[in-house]
């Protein structure tokens, strides 16, 4: 077996060892941030968009809807919201329900540039992709529950 050189940084390159792991990584010490954070930061950010119905599928807007009506429960703000969170980066998914006559492309265009955004200045995580699937489009007068679908046919 070759031993391969390795080239080790000298102690006074903090300039560029901040440049390439940003600010959550440094001499004083390390900050992680939970997928939990991300996946909050995302959902809120994609609420904000005009045209964005609702999160997540069928089944988890009929969950949510039934959580709401428990006192003191609260529906998830990541809901349809998934991520995967390393060191220094993000990926989110993002399940969308979006409102009848909305261009769908520039709708998903306006929930990334505001993910990315929200994301990048709340957590300093660079935001590699976001993937928007889009489930359903809400017709307004058409407010049909989901929640027969989990509270059986009869009600």
């Amino acid at each position: 077996m070759t031993n391969s050189a390795v080239t080790k940084t000298p102690a006074h390159s903090t300039a560029i060892e901040q440049a390439t792991t940003g600010a959550l990584v440094s001499q004083q010490g390390a900050t992680t941030i939970a997928d939990t954070v991300v996946a909050k930061v995302a959902g809120l950010a994609t609420r904000e968009v005009s045209g964005v119905f609702a999160l997540g599928g069928g089944a988890a807007r009929a969950f949510s809807a039934i959580r709401e009506r428990i006192p003191g429960a609260s529906a998830s703000v990541a809901q349809g919201v998934s991520v995967e969170v390393g060191e220094r980066q993000a990926a989110v998914d993002l399940q969308v329900l979006v409102e009848y006559g909305v261009s769908i492309a520039d709708l998903a265009r306006s929930v990334r540039r505001n993910v990315i955004t929200a994301v990048e200045q709340t957590t300093g995580l660079e935001v590699v992709e976001v993937n928007i699937n889009v489930s359903d489009v809400h017709i307004p007068g058409d407010d049909n529950d989901d929640t027969t679908a989990v509270t059986g046919r009869v009600q």
